[in-house]
């Protein structure tokens, strides 16, 4: 069945959408006689008016929207899912974006969020943005923006951040105590400031160790976990192969454990993986999987709270860190 809009009232009475708008909205521009006409076509037609769409005509800042990756991981769902209960609890609808990692999908989503009128936005960059105008776009118009996990522009937005870098030194630190002495860590591409971090932090605990720094066993890959698989299918063809594996999220982790899974090797005997990941499953695998978790939920929530603070008139551009817990299980116990 048909939804009745306000274009089917109008056209049924012979008068404009915006007689019908103001008849309904109890307008005194609109004679009683034609506010009790639109009202009772209005109840004999099941018109039922749209919340959502009046809220983003009001003044009243209601809706904020929000743009992700990839919502299908269960980092981002849980970022997400952060994001609203923060909203939910302060008056505000969120509309979601899922931009693929892909920078056109990105850069269409800030322009739909702009016709919309949403009062506020919440991004994590996809994997391939380099260009930012359209960020800087809502800057000039005075829409606040807060990035959360992967960020750019850090002089103009706020951000969540994970404490990224300390989190890659603490798991490289624990694969050097346990033995591991040629560590490789697949990365993400290097635009990406995470990706960037992460791999500073891992730099920087095989330098105090003065563990020398191979440049072959070090790769930037997309996201993916073809990718992932392939590349790690790559490093153990070499004839001094990694002895541990650092992934850079929880889609490179599982492809590079699939890979040396395939290659008959025991996990962690003659490899020990960590990675950076949120994914349940990594508890429920054989050998259980060791994993730097972010606290997602609460990098949501930190992240709405920014957002609506700046909606609120605080324009302070802020930076918060939220640390992520190093959960150690088999993957890497070597000792």
């Amino acid at each position: 069945m048909k939804r009745t809009s306000l274009k089917d009232l109008a056209q049924k009475l012979g008068v404009s959408i915006a007689t019908v708008s103001r008849a309904l909205s109890g307008s005194h521009e609109v004679s009683e006689a034609m506010r009790e006409r639109v009202r009772q076509l209005a109840t004999d037609m099941n018109y039922r008016p749209n919340p959502f769409a009046q809220g983003l005509r009001s003044d009243s800042p209601k809706v904020i929207g929000v743009i992700l990756p990839n919502l299908v991981t269960h980092y981002y769902a849980s970022v997400l899912d952060g994001i609203e209960d923060y909203a939910l609890q302060h008056g505000y609808s969120v509309v979601t974006a899922n931009s693929h990692e892909r920078y056109e999908m990105e850069r269409n989503a800030v322009d739909n969020y702009i016709s919309m009128h949403v009062k506020g936005i919440i991004a994590c960059l996809a994997q391939d943005t380099v260009d930012y105008s359209h960020f800087k776009e809502l800057r000039n118009m005075n829409v606040p923006l807060v990035f959360v996990a992967r960020t750019c522009l850090p002089e103009l937005f706020s951000s969540v951040l994970a404490n990224d870098d300390k989190a890659a030194y603490d798991a490289t630190q624990h694969l050097i105590a346990n033995g591991c002495r040629r560590i490789a860590y697949i990365g993400g591409p290097n635009l990406l400031d995470s990706v960037r971090r992460r791999k500073h932090g891992y730099l920087e605990a095989l330098k105090e160790n003065r563990i020398p720094i191979d440049r072959s066993i070090i790769t930037s890959i997309p996201v993916n976990h073809e990718s992932a698989y392939q590349s790690t299918l790559a490093l153990l063809s070499q004839d001094n192969r990694p002895d541990a594996i650092l992934a850079f999220n929880d889609i490179i982790l599982h492809g590079a454990f699939m890979a040396v899974k395939s290659q008959g090797l025991s996990i962690p005997q003659d490899l020990a993986i960590v990675g950076f990941s949120e994914s349940e499953s990594t508890a429920y695998v054989t050998p259980a999987l060791s994993v730097i978790m972010d606290q997602s939920h609460l990098e949501g929530r930190k992240a709405c709270e920014h957002l609506l603070r700046h909606i609120g008139g605080d324009n302070q551009v802020q930076h918060e860190t939220v640390p992520m817990i190093f959960t150690i299980r088999e993957s890497c116990r070597r000792k």
